[in-house]
């Protein structure tokens, strides 16, 4: 699963070549001992985040919505997804 980005010791990663999960445009995120799946919108999709966390990555996943749209559209075709810009 390859990583998309990594702020604030939030690692933000991307399943690809696996058609079986992919559904709803989402990323997987990992924090400490949290992991929940995100979609790009930013609902929780599954698993669980402190909000503190849940709220920066969703300020990221709103600045990054276009590069995360284009690196889901690579990752269904198989495609690495590349990286994005972390907040700083």
């Amino acid at each position: 699963m390859p990583e998309l980005s990594r702020f604030f010791n939030i690692v933000v990663k991307m399943l690809f070549a696996d058609t079986r999960q992919h559904n709803k445009p989402h990323v997987h995120v990992f924090y400490a001992e949290h992991e929940a799946s995100v979609g790009i919108d930013g609902e929780l999709l599954a698993g669980s985040l402190p909000m503190k966390q849940m709220r920066i990555l969703s300020a990221w996943l709103a600045i990054h919505e276009e590069e995360l749209y284009a690196a889901w559209n690579k990752a269904v075709r198989n495609e690495l997804p590349g990286k994005i810009e972390p907040l700083s």
